[in-house]
């Protein structure tokens, strides 16, 4: 299973900031919208990301609180981990792990294509397994019978 399967099925809503976007606005919108983070673009590129991780530590920073002159750019993960269309499910388990991120854009050169977060790959593994089980469980029962009356055997 690739990144694409995922993205196919979760669909191209992007919610996005700007680095100097004040930070208490960016906290507004994912508040508003129930979203773990925002893509942060400059001139239609990915310059960062800005997840509940980075705004908790700025918080921290700022001794309790947001800052009214705050802007994305000092709070925001600018070098943020990403994947390709192309990548395998296993190898993106294995760097949001490594990394321990929650959410990886997905890139297609220096496109963004969307963004996967561990929910979706947790999602997509799990119905990859019940798939998989529930056409095991055809197959079982769908197997040879023996003749009527037979003892299996031991």
């Amino acid at each position: 299973m690739k990144v694409s399967d995922i993205l196919r099925v979760k669909g191209g809503t992007l919610f996005t900031a700007t680095p100097d976007e004040p930070l208490a606005q960016a906290v507004q919108m994912m508040s508003e919208r129930d979203i773990g983070s925002l893509v942060v673009m400059e001139h239609g590129d990915l310059v960062g990301m800005l997840t509940f991780r980075e705004v908790i530590q700025k918080i921290v920073q700022n001794g309790g609180n947001i800052g009214g002159g705050t802007q994305v750019r000092s709070a925001m993960d600018d070098a943020p981990l990403t994947c390709t269309m192309e990548t395998e499910m296993d190898e993106v388990r294995r760097m949001m792990l490594d990394r321990h991120a929650r959410y990886m854009p997905v890139m297609d050169k220096r496109m963004l294509m969307g963004v996967i977060s561990f929910y979706d790959v947790a999602k997509a593994v799990v119905d990859s397994q019940n798939f998989e089980n529930k056409m095991l469980k055809a197959y079982i029962r769908d197997w040879p019978g023996q003749e009527e009356g037979a003892t299996p055997a031991k």
